[in-house]
């Protein structure tokens, strides 16, 4: 995908224009082109030469993007810098000064009687001149529209900038034209002839269309202040250790590897580790999180974040356009400047709609000739359909909203890839979520701490901790954290042993220790009925006893688990509340996920699911709805790709992030229906926007050509057209603008019944086959052949390591059928489940 800069548009009608002459070129896939960025991406294997002569040939200029920029903070800035509206309220100032005194003696004199110079009194040719005049340095000053429209009339694309040109125009040609023979009548007509001037109408057009390019350009300004906060933030200058010596550079001159210093209160210049020191750092800006950060040696840190309290250093691992800080704003852009699908409507509208307007004028001018009107009536009618028409509006209606949505979601830490994203989104109704560093943290901790023994709740932690000490086992090293944590002291341990699947003995104060499963530890010693009674209620709760023995008897049980994040239940509830279905997918056992989704509060559990397995239970769940996964590992990235939409959560794999669709940098599970508000709110927003823009030329077009007149009476002129059309794009973009105001946390849902479907119609769908023989990846390949030419059978994975496959079905197969099939061929089949 290549990026842009597009130069000359004005309009929807531009943007339509450049989009059809670049996707008529023969390599060239898609194009998209976004009138709010002067942006366009095209996808495909067509030269940059070819696809900037076809733009060039269509009227409008474009440049490359030079994706270097990104590794100058200056560049970045100047990109989001507003240099429209400086300019335009020059030119609006300008224009007032001049229409002012205008429109003093047009209509002020002229319909009111106000006092003129002795000059002007009883001379109305003078008057006539000195509008034309005044007119004339109106129309220079607005010179853009008439050099504009011009040149879109020569390349057969006609613009906003032609509707403006011509309405103003013809005023004035009319106006001059009743001025010439102003001079060939008597003084008494000749003031009569004044009232058939229309200059005022002419210099009015231009001043309010460049008002309302100028509210328009202050409020697109606006829409990127979520990025230009970012950018703001990042440090320009970068100290770092030569020789020993700490020394300025500037921050471009930072390279990987350096080792950089940060002082309370300064920014941290890029993506690095703290080799020393310790601190708080203030993420707010990139992530969203309020609460400071702390940071000690091993820590990562990012580049413009704030150091709060200590003196830290540490090694660059990531400068320029590889910081996550350049990635935030990369993507964000990215979204801004693609298409969102919704848009095509509003495209395809805008790629005829200055055409039309132009017939529509000029049926509304000879319809009223014919029935007999003046030419200055019949005029006015078709200037104002010429001057209230608003491509503009339908062509700002979806980017205006897709740039305040990206920019408020990467202000919360929810990157959109892209505008497509963004839209699909908020049509989600099932949401599939990993369990593992999902749903829960990922790693294990204590829950529990049952002492069956005399000894005191230290003495048996201490004799638990003194026998784990030794193992490198995950459950062993959630043990010793819970210990360190609550401070107690070891003691040595002897003659350790690991025995693997069982447990761990040594010997304490030369007292044997044991820990362990209860199998394990009922090998050693005899177990209580009353224990082996809690060990079960444990499990049963998704929880893993690990129980310790000393001399000969049992002295308690720590549990462990995988314990849910503290947004989960939270989280959960509100998707619900949403009208979402939440299915919770995991490889463990039935047991234990059924207990985590009773804590999180989910209904619908699809259990033992291998990591090939997941991206099959997505496409299932698709047949039934729009489905959103949320994962976090390896072995959901065909998962998340497959998904409607794949959110990733930040803390997990780069793999995974990579294959999603919206990336949640704080890794909170709150983010998750946080997205699909925001998601719900700018698709809101969109169609309020549509409608607007829609509506209002539906409306206005009518009414200006005069359709109501024989009716109500009901006519408009120009000048209030032209200050209709003026406010319409305006709307448009400060009505995008209200999505900045939105709480996507706090923002009421409305309680929506969904239909369960129950975990029993999805395991009828597959059979779990344990096959012995298999020997190598030409036996499974053969295995998996067999077994996927059977009636029935869509598909089968098979394992020779794991001696076992899975066989999906979309219909009832016996097990004899797959039984004999198998073992026909040579190989052994134990059992079918």
């Amino acid at each position: 995908m290549r990026q842009f800069n597009v130069t000359g548009m004005t309009c929807a009608a531009c943007s339509a224009r450049v989009e059809k002459a670049v996707s008529a070129l023969e390599n060239v896939s898609e194009c998209s082109v976004n009138l709010l960025t002067n942006s366009m991406t095209v996808e495909g294997n067509e030269s940059t030469e070819n696809i900037i002569k076809a733009v060039q040939k269509a009227g409008y200029g474009a440049t490359p993007k030079d994706k270097n920029n990104s590794k100058n903070t200056k560049n970045e800035k100047d990109a989001f810098e507003d240099k429209e509206t400086p300019l335009l309220k020059k030119r609006l100032i300008s224009s007032l000064v001049f229409l002012i005194i205008l429109m003093y003696f047009s209509m002020g004199y002229t319909m009111w009687s106000f006092p003129v110079p002795s000059f002007f009194e009883h001379n109305p040719l003078a008057i006539g001149l000195l509008q034309l005049l005044l007119t004339v340095v109106i129309m220079v000053i607005n010179q853009k529209f008439f050099i504009s429209g011009t040149k879109a009339i020569l390349n057969k694309a006609p613009n906003m900038d032609t509707l403006v040109a011509m309405g103003s125009g013809i005023s004035f040609i009319y106006s001059v034209w009743m001025l010439f023979k102003m001079t060939q009548s008597t003084i008494e007509a000749q003031h009569t002839y004044l009232h058939e001037f229309y200059f005022e109408s002419a210099a009015m057009i231009l001043t309010l269309i460049t008002l309302g390019k100028m509210l328009e350009a202050r409020s697109k300004g606006k829409t990127t202040n979520a990025l230009k906060g970012l950018l703001k933030l990042s440090p320009t200058t970068a100290t770092v250790l030569v020789d020993g010596k700490e020394v300025s550079i500037p921050i471009e001159q930072l390279k990987k590897g350096d080792i950089f210093t940060v002082r309370p209160g300064e920014s941290i210049p890029a993506d690095g580790v703290v080799i020393e020191g310790h601190s708080a750092v203030d993420e707010s800006a990139l992530t969203g999180e309020s609460i400071p950060v702390d940071k000690g040696v091993n820590s990562t840190v990012s580049a413009a974040t704030i150091n709060q309290s200590g003196f830290i250093k540490c090694r660059t691992t990531s400068v320029g356009e590889d910081t996550a800080l350049a990635k935030i704003i990369q993507t964000v852009s990215d979204a801004a400047a693609s298409k969102a699908p919704i848009a095509k409507i509003a495209d395809k509208v805008s790629g005829i709609f200055v055409p039309i307007v132009l017939i529509i004028a000029l049926i509304a001018v000879a319809v009223w000739l014919i029935a007999g009107e003046s030419v200055g009536f019949s005029l006015a009618r078709g200037i104002s359909v010429l001057v209230i028409s608003c491509p503009c509006a339908l062509g700002l209606a979806t980017p205006v909203a897709i740039m305040v949505g990206s920019g408020m979601g990467a202000k919360h830490g929810i990157l959109f890839k892209n505008a497509e994203a963004l839209e699909k989104a908020g049509k989600i109704n099932i949401v599939a979520l990993d369990k593992t560093g999902t749903l829960t943290k990922g790693e294990p901790a204590v829950t529990d701490i049952l002492n069956f023994s005399e000894l005191s709740e230290d003495q048996f932690l201490c004799i638990a901790g003194s026998l784990e000490s030794k193992s490198e086992h995950p459950l062993a090293k959630a043990v010793m954290k819970y210990v360190n944590e609550k401070g107690i002291l070891l003691k040595d341990s002897e003659n350790f042993l690991s025995v693997p699947g069982g447990g761990l003995e040594a010997v304490i104060e030369r007292k044997k220790a044991f820990t362990g499963n209860m199998k394990y530890i009922s090998s050693k010693i005899s177990v209580p009925e009353n224990i082996k009674a809690k060990t079960e209620e444990l499990a049963e709760k998704g929880k893993t006893p690990l129980i310790f023995a000393y001399d000969s008897s049992v002295i308690g049980i720590i549990a462990v688990a995988d314990t849910l994040k503290e947004d989960s239940v939270q989280a959960v509830s509100r998707l619900k509340n949403m009208g979402i279905r939440v299915v919770m997918l995991t490889g463990d056992n039935e047991k234990t996920a059924l207990a985590i989704a009773k804590t999180a509060g989910i209904d619908e559990v699809i259990a033992g699911v291998l990591p090939t397995e997941k991206e099959k239970v997505i496409k299932t769940l698709q047949k039934q709805g729009t489905v959103a996964m949320v994962g976090d590992g390896i072995n959901d990235a065909p998962a998340l790709t497959s998904a409607d939409t794949g959110i990733a959560i930040g803390a997990g794999t780069d793999i995974a992030i990579d294959a999603a669709d919206v990336v949640l940098m704080n890794s909170h599970l709150l983010d998750v229906p946080a997205a699909i508000t925001l998601s719900r709110q700018t698709l809101k927003t969109i169609h309020q926007n549509l409608f607007w823009a829609f509506f209002y030329n539906i409306i206005g077009i009518p009414l200006a050509a005069g359709v109501w007149i024989p009716v109500f009476g009901w006519t408009l002129s120009p000048m209030f057209g032209a200050a209709a059309m003026s406010l319409s794009s305006f709307c448009v973009v400060s009505n995008a603008l209200r999505l900045n105001l939105v709480d996507i946390y706090k923002v009421k849902v409305k309680k929506i019944k969904q239909k369960k479907i129950k975990q029993k119609e999805n395991k009828q769908m597959e059979k779990i086959m344990t096959i012995e023989g298999m020997m190598c990846m030409h036996c499974e390949a053969r295995v998996k052949k067999i077994l996927e030419a059977i009636d029935g059978v869509t598909s089968a994975d098979v394992s020779h390591e794991e001696n076992r496959a899975v066989v999906y079905l979309e219909k009832e197969v016996s097990n004899e059928t797959l039984k004999k099939c198998v073992e026909d061929e040579g190989y052994t089949v134990k059992e079918i489940k």
